[in-house]
């Protein structure tokens, strides 16, 4: 088993200017590639062990591949999970209506969303997931170890740690937040939802 970097679904400066070309490059290129090359490496160490050849820390190991792998599978829904910018950017359809069911309205959705995803301590994710039933709900995830909610798939999610918006927003985790909505790609999440 080996885990490959997969290149991006749109051109380097396709989500700007809400994520400039810059970030999107060191983002996939340095910081996506070093989670697979994470997860790899605790791979080719958990078979080593198997086969006698070395003795590991396993707690340490599992560690390394919780977290390199959790980073690898988030940040491809995260690419796959984004468009060009869109003005009024909203979701129709099964989307809108499993939305609406779980949390009232799009609006309410967006806004408690968003501060799941403002409010993340330190370096994670916000993320939407599903049941087998369509049942919503939202979780916030610090790094990305143990993410896993038991049932639950991730459908939508935003990353929060500095490197996805620090050199355009700086600081200002909510403007990157805020300015995010109109690159998700709501026929993505329709497609998730369904599978």
């Amino acid at each position: 088993m080996k885990y490959e970097l997969a290149p991006l679904p749109y051109a380097y400066d396709a989500l700007a200017p809400v994520i400039s070309e810059e970030i999107m490059k060191l983002h996939h290129d340095k910081h996506h590639a070093a989670y697979v090359n994470g997860a790899n490496a605790a791979l080719e160490k958990l078979e080593k062990a198997r086969n006698g050849e070395v003795e590991i820390d396993i707690k340490a190991v599992l560690r390394d591949l919780s977290f390199n792998v959790n980073g690898h599978v988030l940040h491809q829904m995260f690419w796959e999970n984004m468009r060009a910018p869109q003005e009024n950017n909203v979701p129709t359809g099964a989307v809108k209506e499993a939305l609406e069911k779980s949390f009232g309205s799009v609006e309410s959705f967006q806004k408690q969303f968003g501060a799941a995803a403002k409010a993340v301590e330190g370096s994670g994710w916000a993320l939407l997931v599903a049941d087998t039933d369509k049942n919503l709900m939202m979780i916030q995830i610090e790094k990305q170890n143990f993410m896993h909610v038991a049932g639950f798939t991730p459908i939508l999610g935003i990353d929060v740690w500095e490197h996805a918006y620090y050199l355009d927003y700086k600081n200002d985790r909510g403007a990157y937040v805020d300015a995010w909505w109109k690159l998700v790609n709501w026929d993505d999440i329709e497609r998730r939802l369904a599978s």
